[in-house]
């Protein structure tokens, strides 16, 4: 196997990727988290490991915007946790494994279904999804033509005359 990519936070707070040669964002940060690309963050200037750190802010980022994942109750509770001894690690361990049985469960619900659908339920989704598209898009695009076709007409002229419609 071979060694994490090295993301570098500088004094400056922004990140540096090691292998791509460039400064990233958090976003950067959780594509790299959703890609399953094995990554450490190091503070440059203390050499210390702050991935953790970075994958909470990566976090609160998410939680900020949209509809965040975690309640406000659940979060004073993970709060509460911490200090509670050996509990503490108790409850990181419980949530570690209920997350992972979570990931498990969900990628075997999609292999039963791709086995009685015949294809990944998500993949069947977005191309009924680009189909839909292609076809609202053809409607449109058929409308267009009609307008356009239909603005000549409308001055007393012939669709050949005119290519725009008036006013646009």
């Amino acid at each position: 196997m071979s060694d994490p990519r090295t993301i570098k936070k500088y004094p400056n707070r922004r990140l540096y990727d090691t292998v791509e040669s460039r400064y990233i964002t958090l976003g950067d940060v959780r594509k790299l988290v959703v890609d399953r690309v094995d990554f450490v963050v190091m503070d440059k200037k203390s050499q210390q490991d702050i991935t953790n750190s970075i994958l909470l802010q990566v976090i609160a980022e998410q939680e900020h915007g949209g509809d965040p994942l975690m309640s406000r109750d659940f979060l004073s509770q993970i709060i509460r946790s911490y200090g509670g001894g050996a509990m503490q690690g108790v409850v990181g361990c419980y949530l570690e494994q209920s997350m992972k049985l979570f990931a498990h469960q969900q990628r075997e619900m999609r292999e039963r279904a791709k086995v009685v659908v015949g294809a990944d339920p998500q993949d069947a989704v977005a191309v009924v999804a680009q189909k839909n598209f292609q076809r609202w898009r053809a409607v449109q695009d058929e409308i267009f033509r009609t307008l356009m076709d239909a603005a000549p007409r409308a001055r007393g002229g012939t669709s050949e005359e005119g290519s725009a419609l008036p006013g646009l």
